[in-house]
C-alpha cells in the first residue's frame, strides 16, 4: 500500500490536535476534540499528547496483530493510554481528552476499517465509493449548535456559544454518541467493516477539517475528491480548504465553529 498524507493546524498559535501515522499495511488518522479556553479537562497532559499516544498504540497493535479484529485493537489501545495517565489525571472528568478515530488495515484478502466519531473514511473501487463516518453526535445539543451559527466567528458571543455547546455535549459523550477517551468499551460502538481487497483501489482518511471540502463547503463530491487526492495529493486538498476558508473568515457564508480547523488527509493506493 502506498500512502501519502498532509496535516496542518487550524491556527498558527495553537498546537495541531490531529494525528496521522502509516505503515505499509496500516493507516490511522485521529482528530482530537479541542476544549474551549477556560473549560477544565482533569488532565495534565492535554489533547495533542493524548492523540499521539492513542494513535501510536492503534498503529502498533493493528500492525503487530494483523488477524485481530479492529474493535479489539481499539479496545486495547484505549486501555493502554488510560493506564499511562490514570495516576496523574482524572479520567472520569467529562472534559478528559478525547478523539475521533479512523483506522485502515490492508490485508492479503481484505481491507478492514474502523471509525469512531465524525472523521471520515472513503473506500473507492470498481463499484464506487463507500463513505463511513459516525454522525450520532448531531442528535444532541441541537439548540446550542444552532446558537453558534447566529454569531460571527471571532466575536465574544460566538466564543461563549461554543463553550455552551461543548458543555451541553459532554454529558452525552459515550452514552448517546461515542468518542475515544478513557473507556475501552467505546470501541464496541465503533463503525467497522471489511471489503474484499479487489473492491478497494484507493482509500482516504480525513479529519472533519479536511472533509469540510465536501461536507461543509460543497466544493466537490467524493468521487471528484478522490481524483483530486490521486492527481494532486493531500496537501492540495488542505490548501483548497484553507483558500475557501480565507474568503469567509467570520463564517457569514458557511457558519461553523472556528475559522479554520486542524485538517489532516491521508490517501492510500492499494
Amino acid at each position: 500500500m502506498r500512502v501519502s498524507f498532509a496535516t496542518e493546524p487550524g491556527s498558527p498559535s495553537k498546537p495541531n490536535e490531529d494525528f496521522v501515522q502509516a505503515t505499509p499495511r496500516v493507516v490511522a488518522v485521529l482528530d482530537g476534540l479541542g476544549t474551549p479556553g477556560g473549560l477544565p479537562t482533569g488532565c495534565v497532559h492535554g489533547t495533542p499528547w493524548f492523540v499521539a499516544q492513542l494513535g501510536g498504540q492503534l498503529v502498533r497493535l493493528a500492525s503487530d496483530h494483523p488477524a485481530q479484529d479492529l474493535q479489539d485493537v481499539a479496545t486495547a489501545a484505549i486501555e493502554a493510554v488510560a493506564a499511562a495517565h490514570a495516576d496523574t489525571c482524572d479520567l472520569d472528568h467529562p472534559g478528559t481528552p478525547s478523539s475521533s478515530i479512523t483506522l485502515l488495515r490492508a490485508g492479503e484478502e481484505t481491507v478492514d476499517y474502523l471509525v469512531v466519531h465524525d472523521s471520515v473514511i472513503v473506500l473507492d473501487g470498481p463499484d464506487g465509493q463507500v463513505v463511513v463516518s459516525d454522525l450520532r453526535s448531531t442528535s444532541v445539543a441541537q439548540q446550542e449548535h444552532l446558537d453558534t451559527e447566529k454569531h460571527l466567528i471571532g466575536t465574544p458571543e460566538h466564543d461563549e456559544s461554543l463553550r455552551r455547546l461543548v458543555v451541553a455535549q459532554q454529558p452525552h459523550r459515550n452514552t448517546t454518541y461515542w468518542v475515544a477517551a478513557s473507556k475501552p468499551e467505546t470501541a464496541k460502538h465503533a463503525l467497522t467493516g471489511s471489503l474484499p481487497r479487489s473492491a478497494v483501489q484507493r482509500a482516504a482518511l480525513l479529519t472533519d477539517g479536511a472533509a469540510a471540502y465536501v461536507e461543509t463547503y460543497g466544493l466537490a463530491d467524493w468521487a471528484a475528491t478522490m481524483d483530486l487526492l490521486d492527481r494532486h495529493g493531500p496537501a492540495e486538498l488542505v490548501a483548497r480548504v484553507r483558500e475557501t476558508e480565507s474568503t469567509d473568515p467570520h463564517g457569514s457564508q458557511w457558519p461553523r465553529y472556528k475559522r479554520s480547523d486542524d485538517a489532516t488527509a491521508a490517501f492510500c493506493l492499494l
